[in-house]
């Protein structure tokens, strides 16, 4: 029989018949023991994309189960890998898994690619996912020059990092030269770039070291970029050195920078466009400037934020949704304001989607002859295909089997036999990613089995609910029945619940509950049984609970606890304090019922939990304990300590020098440690530095010194609340000089002309000069020669350039330091090139590939390195549609340019124009600049679809007939083959007609419709074809005219008197009648009308049911002859889409929100009226009428 899902209950009948479970369940519940035949399954594998370190072996996992057990085997980007000709490449025993020992020898590089396993046995073949492999890189940070930045008070700024592009993407932070994180706020901040924003900036920005950073997590490695100097000066600063070169007319204001309304850093423009994959975090970015610095303020325009996935960065200027999804799709408006004035940016989100499974193929287990479905159910946006294999290989070209029939996304098998048994997989996707999953059908014959352990025991709590397992197999899906006792008494109870997996439920577990359950297994091929044995023990109790406790400090306080438990089972009484473990003091003491504290202390006081377990239950009652004090005392009054004073210098030495000082008062709370700073009145006059830090106990410390430095110095002291202020400053003391202990850093060597060396470094400050006369030696040779090394002293400078080097020539380089005293130690050797020159060859054997009518390949030789003459920056490809005949006598030709960085060989030409002549040329690319162009090479693009037809519009309309002119499509895209015409009639309710189709030839511009319908509104759909298919539509409307005298003969009957006359004959007798209807009813008691309706019942009314609150049928007048029939739910529509003429018109749903019109509990209608909603297009003619004059007076009265 087939496996079917069963409902997740089902209750046990009360009457004296066995408990049964005809388990109709999911396959995927029977799991097939393992020493069954099976085809193969897949039960680990490496993720989709799996990005490795390349200094660690590769393992790329593949683990599958399976009887036989499965073999394996690998491909790479499609075709068969063989491990066994790469002798890095080893495969685990009984495993699938791959080992690439690249540690030992050979790059990571070498094994990119897309990798698939496949676990075969006898019974069919899984595949795994496509497992893309690709190795980390964390990339250097390209070599720039970076100007220091000078900015008046309040001007915006931008710092940019553009880290360099490494895998997987480096994560950004900014830093000064002592690693510490540069401080962020609503003014300053950085963007999701990774660019450094200022709204405003002010004096304080002003520093030399601003650093980005970019760590690369896979690798550990963290790369930076050049320090960005900035400096803010005020308009007197500005002025000063304005008046040193202009004239005295050209000063600024006394105003240091006018303030001004919010614009925006970024984005630009008013409007942006931001797409996301559903389940992924939408992040949304606006930071703008302007002074006063404004605020962020983020809305919805179509709707509101969700409130449990939305969260704000970066002080609001990021918003962030999680668990994205299609509903998240719309425009956001950001908002920047301040004081004076705000502007908005709409960023429109569109949420797309790879593809998630509705309902993925599970596991068929069928015996012989039986019937299956395999189901694949996905969602995407866009809209997923579906599509199978078998055995991994497509279902198309794999062998026929006649139990099988494909229906879409599903799999129908009927009368399997073991001949059937395979692995199928499928596989959803689309342009955002792909599914793929594995589904065996597995044909056996086997009798039933039971997995669950003989004699199993369950114990649980009384009043609980209790969970008898009976875990099975069989092949057809056996039946389970439950008995209970030792005689195979079956169970007859209504206690019982019963479940897919054959588990057996009793809700509520009683003290007679205990005993022994069989559970029975039958199938057509044997019976299978198992025993379980239920124990049911009393709940535990705490008899006598803590109670409230308030207690004065230094006092004893007792807590008491008295438990009771099931007598066969061990109890454990634990007490907490505040849900944390008792304080380890000898003031706790615990006994068997009680918990006792003495000498009560202020932290103490909090909430005191007895808690009682045993193995299968606990319980806990909790009481809170308030210390107060017997005599209030004034606290005590903290601070930071008073400043150290009487600072001294002793032991003066040439390096080191002995500080001591007296502390201040550290009110009430303890000194943890001293800071201690220095100030060079020689170098760096009035700045501070950090020197060294000693432990709160100490009064003295023995400082290091560096030569040729005017010290003086100052001490901090520090407890819990923090730091006091400085002490004055020491006396000075002026160390001795000597020759440098370093060189200068950031050596480079590059050329700025084809014939120079630009030799650069970091210059020493004056601290680290050591000493008067501060001079560089710099050094330099060609790496590949054998000359000396040439020298030159220069002054106190960061530059010196070579002349006459030849081109592009690697060179040595060397830079150390020296004063009036000697020489620094000999500086490291670095490597820098001089100038580079344009490429002096182009590419050769360019060739084109055109893939698609917009896309094409091209492919060429790399240029050799001596020809570059220079750093290889990448290849530029140029090319540009031909010309015309009409457009031959225009000298500019458009040329468009794609780059390809690095050493690439090919490269993509993306958004090409359909049956199109295109040339190109490829040039190589150094650091100077561009090398010679390769001969122009021609290709052309096939045909694509065609744009709209440039117009459409209807003329001459007569009774019958229509004329449609109009233009051909501005873009064709190919030769156009012929022209498609739809067109359908409107109706008065704007209800659509049957759809003509209509084939024009394509040299026409003009056709007539005749044969149509007078004083008729038709709608048109118009496009072009080409060979490669249909192109956009375009759509209009016409009517044809009406027949003049048809028009004469029609009168407006609301317009005749005798009809005006009717209507207020009407309105007066109804009327008259209800005046009747109210009086009669104050008078109260039967009246003739209402003796004879009480009489003679009209058996069309049905009354509401006063017993249950019910409404009775509700029908028009004119159902009277159609059997009574009650009004229906939904659509009054037949299925041929007709509306019969005698069925009622109206419905209290068209009134209602679709189905969803309530009633209140007396009966009366809620739902909101909204008028009937206006039905879709369709193909056919649907009619609608307006509601019946009859029912609409039986809804008045």
């Amino acid at each position: 029989m087939q496996l079917k899902i069963m409902p997740k209950k089902k209750r046990l009948p009360a009457g004296r018949v066995p408990l049964i479970l005809f388990l109709c369940q999911m396959i995927s519940a029977l799991e097939v023991p393992l020493d069954l035949v099976q085809p193969p399954t897949i039960t680990q594998q490496s993720p989709k994309d799996y990005i490795v370190d390349p200094r660690e072996n590769i393992v790329i996992q593949c683990e599958a189960k399976g009887k036989p057990p499965p073999s394996f085997s690998w491909t790479r980007n499609g075709t068969h890998f063989d491990i066994d000709k790469d002798p890095l490449v080893t495969m685990r025993p009984g495993s699938g898994t791959l080992v690439i020992n690249i540690m030992s020898e050979g790059k990571a590089e070498t094994y990119e690619g897309i990798y698939q396993c496949t676990a075969r046995n006898e019974r069919g073949a899984a595949i795994s996912n496509n497992i893309v492999i690709r190795p980390s890189r964390s990339p250097l940070w390209t070599k720039e020059k970076l100007e220091p930045i000078t900015l008046q008070n309040g001007q915006p700024l931008v710092l940019p990092c553009r880290p360099p592009v490494g895998l997987p993407p480096a994560i950004i932070f900014w830093m000064d030269n002592s690693f510490q994180r540069l401080p962020q706020s609503e003014r300053v901040s950085q963007g999701l770039n990774g660019d450094l924003y200022f709204s405003n900036v002010l004096p304080e920005d002003t520093r030399e070291d601003y650093i980005c950073y970019a760590r690369f997590n896979h690798t550990q490695t963290i790369q930076q970029k050049q320090p960005i100097s900035l400096k803010v000066i005020s308009v007197d600063e500005l002025n000063d050195t304005i008046a040193a070169n202009l004239s005295d007319t050209e000063f600024y204001g006394a105003k240091s920078s006018r303030e001004r309304p919010p614009t925006f850093l970024t984005p630009e423009g008013n409007a942006s466009h931001k797409e996301e994959l559903r389940g992924n975090v939408l992040s949304l970015e606006c930071i703008a400037e302007g002074l006063p610095t404004p605020i962020i303020y983020w809305i919805k325009e179509d709707g509101i934020l969700p409130t449990n996935r939305t969260f704000y960065r970066n002080f609001k200027k990021t918003l962030q949704i999680i668990q994205v999804s299609e509903s998240d799709s719309g425009n956001y408006q950001c908002i920047a304001k301040n004081a004076l004035g705000a502007i908005h940016h709409t960023i429109s989100v569109t949420v797309k989607a790879a593809p998630y499974w509705i309902m993925a193929p599970r596991n068929l287990v069928l015996s012989p002859g039986e019937d299956g479905t395999l189901i694949c159910r996905a969602y995407g946006n866009p809209k997923p295909r579906i599509s199978w294999l078998t055995n991994g290989v497509p279902i198309e070209i794999a062998p026929d089997d006649p139990s099988r029939r494909i229906d879409g996304d599903t799999i129908i098998f009927s009368n399997v036999q073991e001949r059937s048994s395979a692995v199928y997989q499928c596989n959803a996707s689309n342009e955002y990613g792909y599914l793929l999953a594995n589904a065996f059908v597995n044909v056996l014959a086997e009798p039933p089995r039971i997995l669950t352990s003989e004699n199993t025991l369950y114990q649980v709590i009384a009043n609980r609910p209790a969970f008898l397992d009976c875990a099975f197999f069989g092949s057809p899906l056996p039946t389970i029945e439950w008995f209970k006792g030792a005689k195979g008494s079956a169970l007859h109870e209504d206690i019982y619940v019963l479940h897919e997996n054959g588990t057996l439920e009793i809700p509520v577990a009683q003290k007679d509950s205990t005993g022994t359950y069989t559970c029975v297994a039958r199938n057509k091929l044997g019976i299978a049984k198992n025993e379980v044995h239920l124990e049911v023990k009393d709940p535990t109790r705490i008899l006598k609970q803590p109670e409230y406790a308030i207690v004065q400090r230094g006092s004893t306080v007792s807590f008491e606890c008295k438990v009771k438990h099931d007598h066969t089972l061990i109890a454990t009484v634990t007490w907490l304090k505040d849900n944390g473990a008792l304080p380890n003091d000898e003031r706790f003491t615990v006994d068997k019922d009680h918990l006792v504290v003495t000498d009560v202390r202020d932290d103490d006081g909090g909430t005191y939990t007895c808690a009682a377990n045993t193995t299968l239950d606990d319980v806990s009652a909790s009481a809170e304990l308030s210390v107060v004090a017997p005599t209030p005392t004034p606290a005590p009054i903290y601070d930071v300590p008073n400043p150290p004073f009487d600072l001294e210098l002793t032991n003066q030495l040439d390096k080191s020098v002995q500080l001591s000082w007296t502390p201040g008062d550290d009110n009430n709370s303890p000194i943890t440690k001293f800071v201690i700073e220095y100030e060079d009145a020689m170098h760096e006059a009035g700045l501070w530095h950090h020197q060294a830090e000693v432990s709160g106990t100490q009064t003295t410390a023995q400082l290091k010194l560096s030569p040729y430095v005017n010290y003086s110095f100052r001490v901090m002291a520090e407890n819990s609340i923090g730091r006091s202020l400085p002490s004055e400053g020491s006396e000075q003391y002026l160390t001795k000089a000597a020759e440098p202990d370093k060189n200068p850093t950031a050596v480079e060597g590059l050329g700025s002309e084809p014939d120079n060396l630009v030799i650069t470094w970091k210059p020493l400050n004056g601290f680290e000069s050591n000493g008067p006369g501060l001079q560089y030696r710099v050094s330099w040779r060609q790496r590949d020669g054998d000359d000396e090394w040439t020298s030159v002293v220069v002054a106190n400078v960061s530059k010196y350039i070579v002349s006459g080097t030849p081109t592009f020539v690697p060179y040595l380089i060397k830079v150390q330091a020296l004063n009036d005293v000697g020489f620094a130690p000999e500086p490291a050797v670095v490597m820098g090139h001089s100038g580079e020159d344009l490429p002096m060859v182009a590419p050769g054997n360019v060739h084109v590939n055109v893939l698609n009518s917009t896309l094409a390949e091209v492919q060429w030789d790399s240029v050799p390195l001596k020809s570059i003459r220079g750093h290889l920056q990448g290849y530029r490809i140029y090319y540009w549609k031909a010309q015309s005949p009409s457009q031959r006598n225009r000298r500019h030709v458009e040329k468009k340019i794609l780059t390809f960085q690095g050493s690439k060989t090919h490269g993509m030409l993306p958004g090409l124009e359909p049956f199109s002549h295109y040339s190109l040329n490829v040039r190589v690319v150094n650091g100077k600049g561009e090398g010679p162009a390769s001969p122009d090479r021609a290709f052309s693009t096939p045909e694509g679809v065609p744009s709209a037809p440039s117009s459409l519009k209807i003329v001459n309309p007569t009774l019958d007939s229509l004329t449609l002119e109009w233009d051909p499509p501005s873009h064709p895209n190919g030769v156009l083959t012929e022209y498609t015409l739809k067109y359908q009639p409107i109706n008065s309710t704007h209800e659509l007609g049957p759809l003509i189709d209509l084939k024009i030839p394509a040299n026409k511009t003009r056709w007539t419709l005749k044969n149509l319908n007078f004083s008729t509104r038709y709608k048109f759909y118009f496009y072009a074809q080409t060979s490669a298919g249909s192109g956009s539509q375009i759509t209009e409307e016409a009517i044809t005219t009406m027949d003049e005298a048809m028009a004469s003969r029609q009168v407006d009957i609301a317009t005749q008197g005798w009809f005006i006359g009717l209507m207020c004959a009407v309105a007066l007798l109804i009327l008259i009648l209800l005046i009747v209807c109210f009086i009669r009813r104050n008078k109260g008691g039967k009246y003739p009308v209402k003796e004879k309706e009480d009489a003679h019942a009209d058996p069309e009314i049905q009354p509401m049911k006063e017993d249950d609150g019910t409404f009775g049928e509700y029908r028009s007048l004119e159902s009277d002859a159609e059997d009574h029939k009650p009004l229906k739910k939904g659509s009054r529509t037949p299925s041929d889409r007709t509306v019969k003429k005698e069925d009622s018109d109206d419905s209290l749903v068209d009134y209602g929100e679709g189905v969803n019109g309530q009633f209140n509990e007396d009966g009366s209608f809620i739902g909101q009226y909204s008028g009937k909603k206006e039905k879709e297009p369709v193909e056919g003619n649907e009619s609608s009428e307006a509601p019946s004059p009859v029912n609409a007076m039986n809804s008045f009265v």
